[in-house]
């Protein structure tokens, strides 16, 4: 097996990190959920629901960079293929949403940048602290995306079944992350980390719904 030097790492790290932010730069694994379907919309409900695509992918470059950070400081080979496995599986979602906006002539937000840093530093701190911890802390984020994925399903208008069939597809996929690191070994993280991370998830929402 080769080893892999520290500047190594750094070059992988910097690829996952471009392929995550630049457009088009990851393709999907399995089929948009949405394929084959119409769901014509209006002006303004066209940018209702482009702004929370938005919001939903960069909740998925904030997953990637959790993952990729954590990945980079697990401790335990188990835990690093899970992390991987985890931001292969997310990759789906990161274009699914990109190729939704597009579909409604809008763009990815100009902040994933930010996001993708401050998560990934996240993740590499959760790492750092533990697997236990990290697998906690990925769960405790899929329960919050869900939460948010939940919410935004409820704003669509009845007939986007493109948006609406992507977005559920998400939901399952993040519950299956969630339970997958809880039987791992995640812990429930203390309250106060809990409230930091929904508290930054709220202003990442707030944000990337406009910009």
């Amino acid at each position: 097996m080769r080893h892999y030097t520290g500047l190594d790492k750094m070059i992988h790290s910097f690829d996952q990190a471009l392929r995550s932010l630049v457009p088009g730069a990851t393709s999907a694994h399995r089929e948009n959920p949405a394929q084959n379907l119409d769901s014509p919309l209006g002006v303004s409900e066209a940018r209702h629901v482009a702004g929370l695509m938005r919001v939903n992918h960069s909740g998925e470059v904030c997953a990637q960079a959790l993952y990729h950070g954590q990945a980079l400081t697990a401790k335990l080979p188990n835990v690093k293929r899970e992390m991987q496995q985890a931001a292969i599986e997310e990759q789906d979602h990161l274009a699914w949403c990109e190729d939704r906006l597009v579909e409604l002539d809008s763009h990815t937000s100009l902040l994933n940048p930010v996001w993708y840093g401050l998560s990934f530093g996240m993740g590499a701190l959760a790492g750092i602290a533990g697997d236990k911890y990290s697998l906690g802390f990925v769960a405790e984020t899929e329960r919050q995306v869900s939460l948010h994925l939940v919410d935004h399903i409820s704003q669509l208008p009845p007939q986007d079944l493109r948006s609406k069939y992507i977005l559920e597809q998400m939901n399952l996929d993040e519950l299956h992350h969630r339970d997958t690191a809880l039987t791992a070994g995640g812990v429930d993280l203390a309250l106060p980390i809990r409230i930091t991370m929904t508290a930054i998830s709220k202003l990442m929402t707030k944000t990337s719904y406009y910009i």
